[in-house]
């Protein structure tokens, strides 16, 4: 059988005839659902398609019935249709109910209860899990209204999928983008959200995950840094989250949208990275150390900022503290994972770390200009002692999700099943 979208064989036989139920309301960010069904078409998943009357605004039920293969619903009050109680029987039917684009005011209208029209009387009608993808403009995404919308909903067990940070339809720049389809698609058609049997795997552990970049001030304007998005620290941060963990993410500067069902620590040099990890390392089962501390700090910052005097200048850099081997060295060793990112030979360094270091598993990949930073998908290779997996190219959260299992998998091979002792994940530069 073919492959959807990097997803294991295992993955796919399990998310086959998955029913998602999508909502579609009324914002500029409709125009990208019919790729948002084709993947998650692509993804196993059969695909049932409700529009607000506001979203037939901004695209056409001829063309999502053409992409999902099924009569697109708009009317509660379709005669033919509710004859059967049609609603109550999609209420059934759908395994997961996707909202995207959610707007302002289908937060405001789920969050009260409101059963105005077909796509909100189904959402109260169904115990399937319900995800909103919301979109709007930055100023509307940050009112306080929408916040305590967003609370509620969360507190109730919608799952909240972005907003992403970017460029937005009225020019401006911020969090309130839609997430893109495919990042949907894995999210939905993940383990989180496909009511999956037995995978809860990190069930009553905390997981500490650091992600992004470190910056190394020079002086008051200037910094030394590297071009980690945080895209893979936050896909592991949610990954454990999706397993059942209490997760504490430890994030550098990052243009992500912040996380939501955790707790966020923010940080900026390698230093805060570093104490912001001891101070809470002690409770923690599973250590992710995702982030791409910076190797090196300057020795000495200045006070002002350094004037352009001289053709050439110098820069003395001291080496910042290895979180990594600090943590392998703890009194309590926890099982350890190290991340080689390198530009060459990236076998035999992943292979070098994982000796030297004393690592129980390694996760190697290649980085450079066409690869692996400041991009949605990566390709890595996974090492242990007497073992080795690949893994090939697919977006980081679903990529996450996969090495959250192996990790998981090793632990129990190595530890034993009954046993508790700590685990812990260390990636290092994504």
């Amino acid at each position: 059988m073919a492959g959807f979208g990097g997803i294991s064989g295992e993955l796919q036989a399990k998310l086959l005839f998955m029913n998602v139920l999508l909502g579609i309301t009324g914002g500029i960010a409709a125009y990208k659902t019919p790729d948002l069904v084709r993947r998650l078409r692509g993804r196993g998943a059969d695909v049932q398609i409700i529009m607000t009357s506001s979203a037939e605004e901004f695209v056409t039920g001829t063309a999502l019935q053409a992409v999902s293969g099924r009569p697109v619903r708009t009317n509660l009050w379709d005669k033919e249709a509710e004859a059967a109680m049609s609603h109550i029987e999609l209420a059934r039917w759908a395994d997961v109910v996707l909202i995207a684009p959610a707007t302002a005011e289908i937060m405001a209208r789920l969050a009260s209860g409101a059963a105005a029209d077909l796509l909100t009387t189904l959402c109260l009608a169904t115990e399937a899990p319900l995800a909103i993808a919301p979109a709007m403009n930055r100023v509307m995404w940050e009112n306080p209204a929408v916040q305590a919308n967003r609370k509620t909903l969360e507190d109730r067990g919608v799952r909240i999928l972005g907003p992403g940070h970017g460029l937005q339809a009225c020019g401006e720049t911020g969090v309130g983008r839609m997430l893109d389809p495919d990042e949907i698609a894995v999210i939905v058609c993940g383990p989180q959200l496909a009511a999956m049997s037995g995978e809860r795997l990190l069930r009553g552990k905390t997981v500490l995950v650091t992600a992004g970049p470190t910056r190394e001030p020079i002086d008051p304007v200037r910094y030394i840094t590297n071009r980690s998005s945080g895209k893979m620290g936050y896909a592991m941060a949610n990954a454990a989250l999706a397993q059942g963990a209490r997760v504490v993410l430890i994030s550098g500067p990052v243009s992500l949208a912040e996380p939501r069902g955790m707790d966020v620590i923010h940080v900026r040099t390698a230093e805060q990275m570093y104490t912001a990890t001891h101070d809470n390392i002690a409770d923690v089962d599973v250590f992710v150390a995702a982030a791409a501390v910076s190797d090196y700090r300057p020795a000495d910052l200045a006070k002002q900022k350094i004037k352009k005097s001289k053709a050439t200048m110098s820069l003395d850099l001291v080496r910042s503290q290895d979180i990594l081997d600090s943590v392998a060295r703890l009194d309590d060793a926890p099982f350890t994972v190290g991340f080689a990112a390198e530009t060459e030979n990236v076998r035999d360094y992943a292979l070098g770390k994982l000796e030297n270091k004393k690592l129980d598993m390694i996760i190697a990949n290649r980085v450079g200009d066409d690869c692996g930073f400041d991009r949605d998908d990566n390709t890595v290779n996974v090492f242990w002692r007497d073992g080795e997996r690949e893994f090939a190219t697919s977006a980081k959260i679903d990529l996450a999700h996969q090495i959250v299992r192996l990790i998981a998998e090793r632990f129990a091979a190595t530890r034993g099943a009954d046993t508790q002792p700590k685990l812990t994940v260390v990636a290092i530069k994504e």
